[in-house]
């Protein structure tokens, strides 16, 4: 009689049904995500319709002038410099509109009893002119500020599925819950099938492969002299390298990324908006330090900026960490910090100190002088600080080590454009060492005095 093997036949078919789970899982959340994704389409394309026909507008066009004109002072749906824009066609006539946008300090003058309101509630603050815009600009930006106010994007859902429905009227859930019970099933057969196979087989005299014991492979190592001293002597050499590359990491701080009380975006300020380093961090020219910018520098742009622009927020659909209303409250935390109130545009004089968390830092016995670097070699930001303005949050992007500054010193020439300081010793050290340009080591930066007192 032949002999029975059915070690593999189990491990094989359960191996299949998972990879057909998997695959028909998959296929439902992408069939979810295609749904999801028409919804917010019919639904966009809805809105932008709905506002064209009310003005007779284009909403797309209005965008562009919006952003390039208005947006420095007035907010669709807030109100900023200027009033919320969102409703001015139920609040005011066309033709007074197409009057007060071409020039409503002209309006003022003639004594026009809504202008002057306006302008008194304003604090006296005149509105620009713009006598360059036609009615049908005019009508293209009344298109894009009437557009409703969009929603939080929110998963249709079906009564009892939790939001999680397929559009098939049959939670993904229940699908799943029944495919994996199947699959508990078959498990359970399996066995069952593979007990009684073995049973049968010991009945019928069959007698199954029985491996043979071998010798324990630790037991045949330690009989092993040689193999015993090469290992040994690797573990001492790997010891001693690793507490030595351990012990070198002490005080090092690389990768070191604290929360902050208020967080703040270098993805979007440096990234996004393209803001020069040096207008927040501007001591940064003229002293040793670059300074924990003031609460005042961000105010001059955030008196009109309450929330965040959309296209800053590419992770608002994958995850909620960094979303729109996250990124809308950091800035209501610096509004409580200075005693901003964004609905009457003034300061209530009751302000919070904002206590920053400090990422890079030297030891006491080191010296280092931002303008010295920034100013009079040149050096970018990004050399020291890597891509900041990839960064979501701040971390110590070198390792700022004495061997890092030293290579650093080594590599990089010495800036002589418009540096008359260090014509003469440049060419006598030129001719010294025979090059044209001279590195930061060769005019002296690894004299120890240059950084240790």
């Amino acid at each position: 009689m032949e002999k029975v093997n059915t070690r593999h036949s189990i491990s094989r078919i359960l191996l299949l049904l998972l990879v057909v789970l998997f695959s028909f899982s998959q296929n439902l959340i992408a069939q979810e995500e295609a749904a999801s994704a028409e919804q917010e389409q019919s639904a966009e394309g809805g809105d932008q319709e709905a506002a064209v026909a009310a003005t007779g507008g284009d909403a797309a066009a209005g965008k562009e002038l919006f952003n390039s004109l208005c947006a420095s002072c007035h907010k669709r749906y807030k109100r900023s410099t200027g009033p919320a824009l969102n409703g001015v066609t139920d609040r005011r006539e066309t033709d007074w509109l197409y009057r007060w946008i071409k020039n409503s300090q002209a309006m003022i003058a003639e004594g026009d009893p809504e202008a002057v309101a306006i302008y008194e509630e304003f604090n006296q603050t005149a509105m620009t002119p713009f006598p360059q815009l036609s009615n049908e600009d005019i009508d293209n930006i009344l298109a894009y500020v009437e557009q409703p106010k969009p929603e939080p994007q929110a998963q249709a859902q079906i009564p009892g599925d939790g939001g999680k429905s397929s559009g098939s009227g049959v939670s993904n859930d229940i699908i799943l819950g029944v495919l994996a019970f199947v699959l508990l099933l078959l498990i359970v057969v399996l066995v069952l099938v593979n007990k009684t196979l073995n049973r049968f087989a010991t009945a019928s005299g069959v007698e199954l492969p029985v491996t043979e014991k071998r010798k324990p492979i630790w037991k045949a190592f330690v009989e092993n002299q040689f193999l015993v001293l090469v290992t040994s002597v690797f573990l001492l050499l790997a010891g001693g390298y690793f507490a030595y590359g351990y012990l070198m990491q002490v005080g090092v701080d690389q990768g070191y990324q604290p929360v902050q009380p208020i967080h703040y975006s270098h993805r979007i300020h440096a990234g996004d908006n393209e803001i020069d380093c040096k207008y927040c961090h501007s001591s940064a020219r003229v002293s040793k330090t670059s300074g924990i910018p003031s609460l005042n520098v961000c105010m001059n742009c955030h008196k009109s900026i309450s929330e965040v622009a959309d296209a800053s927020n590419p992770n608002s659909s994958v995850t909620e960490e960094y979303s729109k209303e996250f990124y809308d409250g950091e800035i209501q935390k610096l509004y409580e910090a200075t005693g901003w109130d964004p609905a009457t545009q003034s300061y209530t004089g009751e302000t919070k100190p904002v206590k920053w968390v400090r990422i890079h830092n030297l030891p006491d016995f080191a010296y280092f002088n931002h303008s010295q670097h920034v100013s009079v070699a040149g050096v970018a930001c990004q050399e020291c600080h890597g891509p900041v303005e990839e960064m979501e949050v701040m971390y110590q992007y070198s390792p700022l080590t004495m061997g890092w500054c030293i290579n650093c010193h080594r590599e990089t020439n010495v800036k002589m454009e418009g540096n008359e300081y260090y014509e003469k010793i440049h060419d006598e050290l030129s001719k010294k060492y025979g090059v044209e340009t001279l590195t930061a080591a060769q005019m002296g930066a690894l004299e120890c005095g240059k950084c240790h007192y």
